[in-house]
């Protein structure tokens, strides 16, 4: 528990989450934008009573998204609030073209999340299951962590992102470092800070291997003491993941003390409370 609120005033709040700004309509593969794609998670942000949602697909896909379907989308869901977003990622590919196409069409999204899934294999994505893992084997953690959060650090100094996605991704297998997490960490949130930027409390870690929110405790204590605002996120790949455990992570924020998240609209992010007395 937050060491600032009592199990008292706890029991006098209610928290209710809202919003999701990490989802994948298109899943892993190219799929042009359509009624048919999209209207099955606006159905299921209702049924959850989530009213604000980003889709956010990975920028090598960027073909498929079509500004003017979620156009429509949102005309026929007037009472949810759809975001056009992107995710943009450090694809060593991919990635030239995907900041690219952000570049050019900026004054349409209202969202850009930053990740980074590469290391120094091109070819391989770290968090790939099971296959991922073998690039921790043998190998100095401490060293990859330290790696992890510079490219990290290069994404947020892209200028092209509101927000910096699973930011502890690099525990995805479960390996852990040696040094202590603040020492490792500090200097990215710091520079997060710096840059203005939200990171997101995404429930995709208690779907992995390391069955853990991302990011961990120590990381969301750090950020809360520099004043860092957060995004709720499932990381959904198909729209039953839509707020997958967003219960269990209302809980974990109303046990930090966390009464707000941010949303964005073309970018400009406002703060809503998710709790109520």
């Amino acid at each position: 528990m937050e060491p600032n609120v009592t199990a008292d005033q706890l029991s006098t709040v209610t928290y209710q989450l809202f919003s999701d700004y990490h989802t994948h309509p298109q899943g892993h593969r190219v799929q042009p934008y359509t009624q048919g794609l999209l209207q099955p998670w606006a159905d299921s942000a209702r049924n959850i009573a989530l009213s604000d949602i980003a889709f956010t697909d990975h920028d090598r896909y960027h073909a498929g998204i079509d500004f003017d379907e979620i156009d429509r989308l949102q005309e026929r869901n007037p009472e949810l609030k759809i975001r056009a977003g992107i995710e943009l990622d450090n694809d060593p590919v991919h990635s030239a073209s995907g900041r690219k196409w952000i570049e050019q069409h900026w004054n349409k999204l209202d969202f850009v999340l930053g990740s980074v899934h590469f290391l120094d294999r091109a070819d391989q994505m770290f968090d790939t299951i099971p296959g991922g893992a073998e690039q921790f084997e043998g190998r100095d953690i401490d060293a990859i962590y330290a790696d992890y959060f510079r490219r990290v650090r290069e994404m947020a100094a892209t200028g092209l992102v509101d927000c910096l996605a699973h930011l502890d991704l690099v525990k995805i297998h479960g390996y852990r470092p040696n040094a202590e997490i603040d020492a490792i960490v500090n200097e990215t949130l710091d520079f997060i800070r710096s840059r203005n930027l939200a990171i997101e409390l995404s429930t995709a870690g208690w779907r992995k291997p390391v069955n853990e929110l991302y990011p961990a405790d120590r990381i969301i204590e750090l950020a809360i003491e520099k004043g860092i605002p957060f995004t709720s996120a499932s990381d959904a790949h198909s729209h039953v993941q839509l707020g997958d455990n967003f219960p269990r992570l209302a809980q974990r924020m109303s046990a930090f003390g966390i009464r707000e998240v941010c949303v964005f609209e073309k970018h400009n992010r406002n703060m809503r409370f998710i709790c109520k007395t």
